[in-house]
């Protein structure tokens, strides 16, 4: 096994597997390049609160933005900084929040009924779930956004994605300003949500506000993405596939602008 990309940590994200091919009735030996995957502990002062499927770059941004976009911190400045420690099985993210923060997820966790998971993570109950999000205000930039300027930035996002153009096997979240058609950050992973928190947390740590622009993403629109961008303040979430029932019902509760099946020539609007 050769290890090809890796992030600063050292940690490879890409690897390239020896494998068999069969082109037209003919066998022949091959090398393809894969999509690495790890376990990931989301460690809040000393507790871990999450375990996710992840890869393994950009670790502490995931971190960042996984504790704003789930309300774990209200704002960078409840973050202290983290750490990554690599063990035989996966890596842990030790992180540090703001005491007040810290002390409402302990008493968040006291309440959950079961472990958390991707996409629900620190949901209470159903009730919890059903709540209604506080709606986004719309900002004055948004009246002149164009589709082409979305598709463009759609297709922009394409040259930020060197591990995908490797595997074919990677999610993309880009960010892009309200005045320009390029994404200025795209951040990579295998799991489309992760690679929002990756983006969320980025454009944190650089002292960005998603409010200042969009995000666009080359995946369905699932419900947690939805969410994540009302979450944040995210005023337009584009995406590259199907939108979901659930994710147009939070997008319209929360005022987000939901567009999905942006390729070629085409968007449509969901919400």
């Amino acid at each position: 096994m050769t290890f090809l990309p890796r992030h600063p940590a050292g940690l490879p994200v890409v690897s390239t597997i020896a494998t068999r091919r069969t082109r037209t009735g003919t066998q022949e030996e091959a090398s393809t390049a894969v999509a690495d995957e790890a376990p990931v502990a989301l460690v809040f002062n000393g507790i871990t609160h999450a375990v996710m499927m992840a890869s393994p770059a950009d670790l502490e941004d995931f971190a960042l933005g996984f504790a704003l976009s789930e309300g774990i911190i209200d704002s960078r400045a409840d973050w202290r900084g983290a750490d990554v420690e690599t063990h035989p099985h996966g890596l842990e993210v030790h992180a540090e929040i703001a005491s007040h923060c810290f002390v409402r997820l302990k008493e968040r966790r006291r309440a959950l009924a079961g472990p958390t998971g991707c996409g629900l993570c620190g949901i209470e109950s159903l009730q919890t779930f059903e709540d209604a999000p506080t709606p986004l205000v719309p900002p004055t930039w948004m009246a002149a956004l164009t589709d082409a300027q979305v598709l463009d930035a759609m297709q922009a996002m394409t040259a930020h994605q060197p591990a995908n153009a490797l595997t074919g096997g990677l999610h993309a979240a880009g960010w892009v300003p309200a005045d320009g058609n390029a994404p200025l950050h795209v951040l990579e992973d295998v799991g489309r949500h992760n690679a929002l928190d990756k983006l969320i947390g980025r454009l944190a740590r650089i002292g960005i506000h998603p409010s200042d622009g969009f995000i666009v993403m080359t995946s369905r629109a699932s419900f947690e993405l939805a969410r994540k961008c009302v979450q944040v303040r995210v005023p337009l979430l584009a995406t590259i596939s199907a939108p979901s029932s659930l994710a147009i019902r939070h997008a319209k509760a929360g005022q987000l602008t939901l567009l999905a099946f942006c390729r070629g020539e085409s968007v449509t609007r969901f919400a």
